[in-house]
Formats: structure tokens, C-alpha cells, sequence
């Protein structure tokens, strides 16, 4: 078989959706806490979500599942701070996980959605446009501002920089700023994504029939990671708390102070491990390409 049938694409979505079950560290809550300066965390035990606090308002990073919207406003409110004072949404990727969130949060502060091209279609279409036909569907939503690879998002005096690093999703983001701390300026890293999803219908490489899963998916990781090398990293983040040890850093926080947020050596680790799995699967999908 070539190709999926339409109508066999659509029952796999429905069924995905009916049927995912999300792992537990997804819905369950953390303290909310200061991660250096104006920044917070405000999402669960492994989706992350994040606060930057301006004068002028403030910004949320991701709004994660549907049901999310309630815990991430428990934990704006308990770092003190108001739910309708959010002005921008941003986001690190256009998967369910991250997004299905964002028409509620709209909804009840008006804040301006900001997405990077390539996954504005997907967040549009509530999911229907995804590469991978598998990920269950969410409320869709518009996106005010469509950005590109390094637009800068500004409020109150604090900026924020996109950068594009795609594979994981279209228009996967990455993003970056700089904080104060100690006398010191430190600079941020969030990471948006670094690896496909374990889907059976995801393919690197064209091979037996089947395309890539999008055209140039191998180009888009290799100016990924070229990307996360390059950027210069004092406080390690990412849209999933297991990208950079979340847990365990909650646990040093209290007798070791923000100071655990800083892992240059440990981003770099990170990195090179994902670029390294990345490498090894691509040679793998290629050993299976058929010969001419």
C-alpha cells in the first residue's frame, strides 16, 4: 500500500484521540516557581509552560492540553500575578500537547496568539493540517502574527527571539531571551523540539512506496541542530520538563535557589544526544531504502 486512504487517515486521528492516554506527569501540577528574574514556571510535571512578567503585561509560553488552561491560571495566580494581565501567547510547537489550550486562554484574557510559519496552518486548523495524521485534533484557533526564523517578540522592555527549528513540527520554535541575575545577564533557552514522533507512519527518508513524512524534513533537523549549537545557553528549558531534568531541578530548588537553573554543560549534553539519535535513525531509515 502506497499511500494511507483518506478515509483510513481520518479513522486513525479519530481513533488517536478517543484512545491516547496521556501520561500522567502531563496533567499533574508542580509548585510554580521563579526561574530567574521575570521569568516563571507555571506548567505541569513535564508540560511546560512559562511566564514573562513586563510591565506592560505579560507573555505565556504554551497553554498545553485542552484541559491545562485551569492549572497554568492556579499558578499565575499563586506566583501573584493576574490572569488577564497575559497579552501574548507564544508557543514552542503546534502539537496538541502544547496548543489545545490556547482558544480557552484567549478566550478569557484577549492575549494575541503569535505562531511561527509553518505551524500556523496546523493551529488554524485545530490539528487537521498536521504532518502526522495520528495526533489527536484540538480547538483551533487564529494566529494574529505569523512570525519568521529570528523575529523578535517585545513587550514592557524584555525581548524574546524565535528561532525556527523544525522537524518536531513544521514550524517547531525555539526560543530565546536574556535575564538578570546576581549581577549577571544569562541567556535562555527554550527548547521547542528535537525528535520525531513515535508514529509508525514516520518516515525520514522516501523508502518502499511511502514519501517522507514532508518534503525536506531531513533538511529542516539538520538546520535544527545546526541551530541549537550555535546558541549561546546559560539556563536550559524546553517544552517538555524532561528535556532538562525539570524534577530533579524542583528538587534541588529549595537548598540550592535559582541557581539550578543554569546547565550550560548540561544543553550542550542534551544536544548532542538528540542530534546523535537523530543521525542514528536517519542511517537507519536509509539502510532500508530499496536499491535501483
Amino acid at each position: 500500500m502506497k499511500f494511507l486512504a483518506p478515509a483510513t487517515a481520518l479513522f486513525l486521528a479519530f481513533a488517536s484521540t478517543l484512545c491516547f492516554a496521556l501520561p500522567a506527569d502531563w496533567t499533574t501540577p508542580v509548585e510554580p516557581c521563579k526561574i530567574s528574574d521575570t521569568l516563571y514556571y507555571v506548567g505541569s510535571r513535564d508540560l511546560a509552560a512559562y511566564l514573562v512578567v513586563t510591565p506592560q503585561g505579560n507573555i505565556l509560553i504554551n497553554a498545553n492540553l485542552e484541559s491545562s488552561p485551569p492549572q497554568i491560571r492556579r499558578s499565575v495566580e499563586q506566583l501573584g500575578f493576574r490572569w488577564n494581565d497575559i497579552r501574548i501567547l507564544l508557543n514552542n510547537q503546534a502539537h496538541y500537547d502544547h496548543v489545545a489550550g490556547v482558544a480557552q486562554i484567549f478566550q478569557e484574557t484577549g492575549a494575541k496568539l503569535m505562531v511561527m510559519e509553518g505551524d500556523v496552518d496546523v493551529i488554524e486548523s485545530g490539528g487537521a493540517t498536521d504532518f502526522d495524521p495520528t495526533l489527536p485534533r484540538f480547538p483551533s484557533s487564529h494566529v494574529d502574527r505569523i512570525l519568521k526564523d529570528n523575529d523578535t517578540v517585545t513587550l514592557g522592555g524584555i525581548t524574546l527571539t524565535a528561532h525556527k527549528t523544525p522537524g518536531h513540527s513544521r514550524g517547531c520554535t525555539t526560543w530565546t531571551m536574556q535575564t538578570q541575575a546576581a549581577g549577571r545577564t544569562l541567556n535562555v533557552v527554550i527548547v521547542g523540539g528535537w525528535a520525531m514522533n513515535p508514529s509508525v507512519l514516520m518516515q525520514l527518508v522516501a523508502s518502499h512506496g511511502k514519501p517522507e513524512v514532508y518534503p525536506n524534513i531531513t533538511t529542516d533537523f539538520d538546520h535544527t541542530f545546526a541551530t541549537l549549537k550555535t546558541l549561546p545557553c546559560d539556563i536550559f528549558l524546553g517544552a517538555h520538563g524532561g528535556y532538562f531534568h525539570l524534577l530533579d531541578k524542583l528538587e534541588r530548588l529549595t537548598n540550592e535557589g535559582t541557581s539550578v537553573w543554569i546547565d550550560a554543560s548540561g544543553y550542550r549534553e542534551a544536544v548532542g544526544k538528540a542530534d546523535s539519535t537523530y543521525r542514528k535513525n536517519l542511517e537507519q531509515f536509509r539502510k532500508t531504502e530499496p536499491t535501483n
